[in-house]
């Protein structure tokens, strides 16, 4: 089991979650944050910082936002539009930095209007 990230944080980014996890394991898409399921250790840091309460733990999502907890795993395990791999497990968000590139789902959201 891991923390989640759902539909909220979506063209949010606000990256409080980020400076408080204690593993590194939360990565920045290009519109949203995907916590790494196999690196994330369940402590729950990042869940009270976040500004738009997108985060969950996966047993505590929403109905409405149930897709997250898979897309969540696919961001690592599958490969995302213009990749020929899975990103896998890094071992931590800092040193592969913003990822310019989201999974289907999230790209799928319309953009903010201005």
């Amino acid at each position: 089991m891991a923390y989640v990230i759902a539909e909220p944080c979506i063209d949010v980014l606000d990256r409080a979650c980020v400076e408080e996890c204690p593993v590194d394991c939360i990565y920045e898409g290009d519109r949203a944050l995907y916590i790494h399921p196999d690196e994330c250790v369940d402590c729950g840091a990042c869940e009270p910082v976040c500004p738009v309460d997108a985060i969950f733990y996966e047993d505590d999502v929403p109905p409405e936002w149930s897709a997250f907890i898979a897309d969540n795993t696919h961001f690592f395990e599958k490969p995302l539009p213009g990749q020929t791999e899975a990103f896998g497990s890094p071992g931590g968000a800092t040193k592969v930095g913003r990822l310019a590139v989201d999974t289907p789902l999230v790209a799928r959201y319309p953009p903010p209007s201005a």
